[in-house]
């Protein structure tokens, strides 16, 4: 890389890196505004949790639709349309005054955030050669998101105070500057690109299987978890899945070319963003019902309250890829999986008066530890060694885990917290739904270590010459 390229690459990395961190944001930003939107638009705690999980689902849903499409017309193109609309879907997120037309604007807006966030991924892992320099991008590129997801409820805490509709409306004019800056900055050269289709058959099955099963778990408590509509909807979920998996093993040009499962280090990547995200994104619910809602705290009270995360966070997440081309990923994910299990075991001991020296703070600083370590590492180990027109699957596939399972998991937890709140929220009920993130997170640990013992830590840099089959 000639020291002009490398400046015109490491402009569009500022660029790329400011849209992941909206695009991150906007999952948690919502979070301290919930009670808020909650009281204005007269929504139930089950049709509240959609807030998060339509802009999830619609992020998660089709973000390996996103990736495909990013390889086969071209990333560039694909990230600077996806991100006008992106623009557009959160300006009329803060501007609709019914709960289900607001729901839809998330659904969008996080559809658009599935083709922005590949894309932009795939663009860094196809500019920056593999090995450090690609490292120390990517560990830039991840703490952005992992900033705008911690920082999203601090900076969620401030626009509440002044009206909830603000928290949708900030991304708008960052979000049309970034767009400009884009057209600037991104390279317009031919890119190899992808043979093939869209398998758009592949991403409705897909889509249809998460959305089924993450309403059919938010229904269960009022539905029953054995009646019929219940166990009817998980099957008719499984069948959907089931075909989808069938038909990518039949198509010339599938969504998902299974055989990239076959790399260990991909899928132990997956699954620790599964549990990372998902673990936390149902976390934050239950704490925001917990602060607001039991402890009457106000939005700026609850913001400051995770502030030390979201800063930890943003302070260190830089430095990941250093430490990752020192230690190797797996040892960064082991003690980031096990930050995340002390946290939670933390704040199971929550109550009606709260010590925010011995309880609050220090369990936030674990979760924060958790996230600067195991974000960057799994976003690096993901990629390493992917051929370069297929980064955008890879990528796509990571991004698919953490937000599909943010959602499940958020619907699991809020699933457990109604199912026994139903006469009032009670600490018993919060703990009960903690207890979700903190299981999860045992998992987490458990499938960490089998890294370590797959083999030694390798240094990132060596880590493509490592292809390790499940």
């Amino acid at each position: 890389m000639t020291s002009s390229s490398s400046k015109f690459a490491w402009g569009a990395l500022a660029v790329l890196s400011t849209v992941i961190f909206l695009d991150a944001l906007d999952v948690s930003m919502v979070g301290v505004a919930l009670p808020a939107i909650q009281a204005d638009l007269g929504l139930s705690t089950s049709s509240l949790q959609w807030v998060v999980s339509g802009y999830v689902l619609g992020y998660g849903g089709l973000l390996l639709l996103g990736g495909r499409t990013a390889d086969l017309l071209g990333r560039r193109r694909v990230f600077l349309v996806a991100l006008g609309v992106f623009a557009v879907a959160s300006l009329l997120g803060g501007i609709v005054d019914d709960g289900a037309l607001l729901i839809a604007a998330r659904f969008v807006k996080g559809v658009s955030a599935a083709f922005t966030a590949p894309a932009a991924l795939s663009i860094i892992t196809t500019t920056f050669p593999e090995g450090p320099i690609r490292n120390k991008a990517l560990s830039i590129f991840t703490a952005a998101g992992a900033s705008g997801f911690s920082l999203g409820l601090v900076l969620s805490g401030f626009l509440t105070s002044l009206g909830w509709r603000w928290t949708f409306l900030m991304p708008v004019p960052v979000a049309i500057i970034a767009l400009f800056a884009a057209i600037k900055t991104l390279p317009k050269v031919a890119e190899e690109k992808a043979e093939g289709g869209h398998d758009i058959f592949g991403a409705i099955l897909i889509t249809a299987s998460m959305l089924l099963l993450v309403f059919t778990v938010v229904q269960a408590p009022e539905a029953g978890w054995v009646s019929v509509r219940t166990i009817g909807s998980l099957v008719v979920a499984a069948a959907l899945l089931t075909a989808f998996v069938v038909l990518e093993q039949r198509l010339k040009h599938p969504l998902v070319r299974l055989g990239i499962l076959r790399s260990a280090p991909l899928v132990r990547a997956n699954l620790g963003l599964v549990i990372l995200f998902g673990s936390y994104v149902g976390f934050q619910f239950v704490m925001m019902q917990y602060f607001q809602n039991l402890l009457h705290w106000s939005a700026l009270q609850t913001a400051l309250a995770f502030l030390p995360a979201g800063l930890l966070v943003a302070l260190t997440s830089t430095k990941m890829g250093d430490f990752a081309d020192r230690f190797g990923t797996g040892k960064l994910i082991a003690v980031g999986s096990a930050a995340l299990v002390g946290g939670y075991v933390f704040f199971l001991n929550i109550d009606t008066d709260p010590s925010i020296g011995l309880l609050v703070l220090p369990g936030m600083i674990l979760l924060g530890i958790a996230f600067a370590l195991s974000f960057p590492s799994l976003n690096i180990q993901a990629v390493a060694g992917v051929k370069d027109e297929e980064q955008g699957l890879a990528s796509g596939l990571l991004n698919t885990s953490g937000q599909v399972g943010g959602a499940i998991v958020l619907a699991v937890g809020t699933a457990v917290l109604t199912s026994q709140s139903t006469s009032g929220l009670t600490i018993e009920a919060l703990r009960s739904a903690i207890w979700v993130s903190l299981v999860l997170g045992v998992i987490g640990l458990a499938i960490s270590l089998t890294g370590l013992r797959a083999r030694k830590a390798v240094p990132v840099a060596d880590e493509a010459k490592v292809f390790e089959t499940v």
